[in-house]
Protein backbone atom coordinates (compact mmCIF):
# COMPACT_ATOMS: atom_id res chain seq x y z
CA UNK A 1 0.00 0.00 0.00
CA UNK A 2 1.35 3.41 -0.77
CA UNK A 3 1.31 5.91 1.69
CA UNK A 4 -0.37 9.56 0.98
CA UNK A 5 2.24 11.85 1.95
CA UNK A 6 0.73 15.67 2.45
CA UNK A 7 3.13 18.43 2.50
CA UNK A 8 2.71 20.37 5.89
CA UNK A 9 1.77 23.46 4.20
CA UNK A 10 -0.93 21.52 2.74
CA UNK A 11 -2.18 19.76 5.93
CA UNK A 12 -2.00 22.71 8.02
CA UNK A 13 -4.50 25.09 5.09
CA UNK A 14 -7.08 22.18 5.07
CA UNK A 15 -7.26 21.42 9.06
CA UNK A 16 -7.66 24.98 8.88
CA UNK A 17 -10.35 24.81 6.52
CA UNK A 18 -11.55 21.81 8.50
CA UNK A 19 -11.75 24.61 11.84
CA UNK A 20 -13.78 26.64 9.57
CA UNK A 21 -16.32 24.69 8.02
CA UNK A 22 -16.92 23.30 11.56
CA UNK A 23 -17.11 27.24 12.63
CA UNK A 24 -19.95 27.85 10.12
CA UNK A 25 -21.92 25.11 10.54
CA UNK A 26 -21.84 25.52 14.30
CA UNK A 27 -22.67 29.39 14.02
CA UNK A 28 -25.55 28.11 10.91
CA UNK A 29 -27.02 25.09 13.72
CA UNK A 30 -26.99 27.79 16.70
CA UNK A 31 -30.89 28.90 16.22
CA UNK A 32 -31.98 24.88 15.98
CA UNK A 33 -29.29 23.73 18.62
CA UNK A 34 -31.52 25.90 20.62
CA UNK A 35 -34.73 24.99 19.83
CA UNK A 36 -34.09 21.18 20.00
CA UNK A 37 -32.42 21.84 23.67
CA UNK A 38 -35.02 24.43 24.72
CA UNK A 39 -32.02 26.39 25.87
CA UNK A 40 -30.59 29.79 24.81
CA UNK A 41 -27.34 28.61 23.13
CA UNK A 42 -26.10 32.29 22.43
CA UNK A 43 -25.65 32.71 25.61
CA UNK A 44 -22.53 30.63 25.86
CA UNK A 45 -21.08 32.73 23.20
CA UNK A 46 -20.96 30.36 20.22
CA UNK A 47 -18.94 32.84 17.58
CA UNK A 48 -16.01 33.66 20.68
CA UNK A 49 -16.10 29.23 21.15
CA UNK A 50 -14.96 29.51 17.62
CA UNK A 51 -12.87 32.08 17.37
CA UNK A 52 -10.92 30.62 20.89
CA UNK A 53 -11.00 27.13 18.65
CA UNK A 54 -9.04 29.07 16.14
CA UNK A 55 -6.53 30.96 18.05
CA UNK A 56 -5.52 27.66 19.41
CA UNK A 57 -5.60 25.29 16.26
CA UNK A 58 -5.33 27.18 13.41
CA UNK A 59 -3.31 30.26 12.23
CA UNK A 60 -3.83 34.16 13.19
CA UNK A 61 -4.89 34.69 9.67
CA UNK A 62 -7.63 32.41 10.10
CA UNK A 63 -8.70 33.52 13.75
CA UNK A 64 -8.83 36.61 12.32
CA UNK A 65 -10.61 35.90 8.95
CA UNK A 66 -13.51 33.75 11.71
CA UNK A 67 -13.69 36.70 13.62
CA UNK A 68 -14.72 39.19 10.63
CA UNK A 69 -16.93 36.46 8.59
CA UNK A 70 -18.60 34.63 11.38
CA UNK A 71 -20.78 37.64 12.19
CA UNK A 72 -21.34 38.05 8.43
CA UNK A 73 -22.31 34.77 7.91
CA UNK A 74 -24.77 34.35 10.49
CA UNK A 75 -26.26 37.86 9.54
CA UNK A 76 -26.61 35.91 5.67
CA UNK A 77 -28.19 32.84 6.80
CA UNK A 78 -30.69 34.33 9.20
CA UNK A 79 -30.44 37.88 9.39
CA UNK A 80 -29.51 37.91 13.02
CA UNK A 81 -27.74 40.50 14.22
CA UNK A 82 -29.66 43.64 12.88
CA UNK A 83 -26.12 44.69 10.05
CA UNK A 84 -24.84 47.23 12.65
CA UNK A 85 -24.60 45.09 15.90
CA UNK A 86 -23.04 42.81 13.22
CA UNK A 87 -20.52 44.97 12.32
CA UNK A 88 -19.92 45.33 16.10
CA UNK A 89 -19.30 42.22 16.99
CA UNK A 90 -16.79 41.60 13.72
CA UNK A 91 -14.82 44.28 14.94
CA UNK A 92 -15.13 42.78 18.39
CA UNK A 93 -13.96 39.30 18.30
CA UNK A 94 -10.93 41.18 15.40
CA UNK A 95 -9.99 43.09 18.70
CA UNK A 96 -9.94 40.00 20.53
CA UNK A 97 -7.86 38.31 18.33
CA UNK A 98 -5.30 41.69 17.92
CA UNK A 99 -5.54 42.10 21.37
CA UNK A 100 -4.69 38.71 22.23
CA UNK A 101 -1.51 38.67 20.09
CA UNK A 102 -0.35 41.88 21.06
CA UNK A 103 -0.99 40.93 24.99
CA UNK A 104 0.67 37.58 24.26
CA UNK A 105 4.19 38.77 23.05
CA UNK A 106 4.33 41.91 25.57
CA UNK A 107 3.38 40.21 28.30
CA UNK A 108 4.37 35.97 27.23
CA UNK A 109 2.06 34.52 29.24
CA UNK A 110 -1.16 33.33 28.05
CA UNK A 111 -3.86 33.11 31.00
CA UNK A 112 -3.40 36.95 31.73
CA UNK A 113 -3.32 37.31 27.49
CA UNK A 114 -6.62 35.76 26.71
CA UNK A 115 -8.06 37.19 29.48
CA UNK A 116 -7.51 40.56 29.14
CA UNK A 117 -7.97 40.26 25.62
CA UNK A 118 -11.39 39.12 26.29
CA UNK A 119 -12.00 41.87 29.09
CA UNK A 120 -11.32 44.56 27.07
CA UNK A 121 -12.57 43.80 23.51
CA UNK A 122 -16.18 43.08 25.58
CA UNK A 123 -15.52 46.49 27.24
CA UNK A 124 -14.92 48.38 24.00
CA UNK A 125 -17.62 46.10 22.35
CA UNK A 126 -20.36 47.90 25.27
CA UNK A 127 -18.77 51.20 24.85
CA UNK A 128 -19.39 51.61 21.45
CA UNK A 129 -22.97 49.67 21.63
CA UNK A 130 -23.94 52.16 24.34
CA UNK A 131 -23.05 55.02 21.77
CA UNK A 132 -24.85 53.04 18.96
CA UNK A 133 -27.95 52.92 21.32
CA UNK A 134 -27.33 56.48 22.07
CA UNK A 135 -27.18 57.46 18.31
CA UNK A 136 -30.10 55.17 17.89
CA UNK A 137 -28.16 52.95 15.30
CA UNK A 138 -29.21 50.31 17.46
CA UNK A 139 -33.19 49.32 19.53
CA UNK A 140 -31.78 47.24 21.71
CA UNK A 141 -30.71 47.05 25.65
CA UNK A 142 -27.21 47.57 26.49
CA UNK A 143 -26.43 44.04 28.14
CA UNK A 144 -28.43 41.13 26.89
CA UNK A 145 -26.37 38.80 28.52
CA UNK A 146 -25.83 38.38 32.11
CA UNK A 147 -22.44 39.84 33.16
CA UNK A 148 -22.54 36.67 35.53
CA UNK A 149 -22.74 34.46 32.60
CA UNK A 150 -20.05 36.34 30.54
CA UNK A 151 -18.03 36.17 33.41
CA UNK A 152 -17.91 32.25 34.04
CA UNK A 153 -17.70 32.20 29.91
CA UNK A 154 -14.75 34.39 29.89
CA UNK A 155 -12.88 32.08 32.57
CA UNK A 156 -13.55 29.00 30.79
CA UNK A 157 -12.94 30.90 27.40
CA UNK A 158 -9.36 31.69 29.27
CA UNK A 159 -8.56 28.31 30.73
CA UNK A 160 -8.88 26.59 27.92
CA UNK A 161 -6.49 28.68 26.00
CA UNK A 162 -4.04 28.54 29.25
CA UNK A 163 -4.82 24.43 29.44
CA UNK A 164 -3.72 24.21 25.70
CA UNK A 165 -0.84 26.33 25.38
CA UNK A 166 0.81 25.00 28.76
CA UNK A 167 0.47 21.52 26.96
CA UNK A 168 2.29 22.79 24.14
CA UNK A 169 4.93 24.29 26.15
CA UNK A 170 5.60 21.38 28.21
CA UNK A 171 5.94 19.32 24.68
CA UNK A 172 8.66 21.62 23.49
CA UNK A 173 10.84 21.25 26.69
Amino acid sequence: MKAINIPLKRRSTLFNVLIDIAALGFIYMVPSISHLLSLPVYLIEPMRIMLVIALVHTSKKNAYLLALTLPIFSFLVSAHPALPKMILISFELALNVFLFFGFSKRLKRIFPSILLSIIISKLVYYLIKFGMIELAILNTGLISTSILIQLIMTLIFSGYVYVFYKKDILAEE
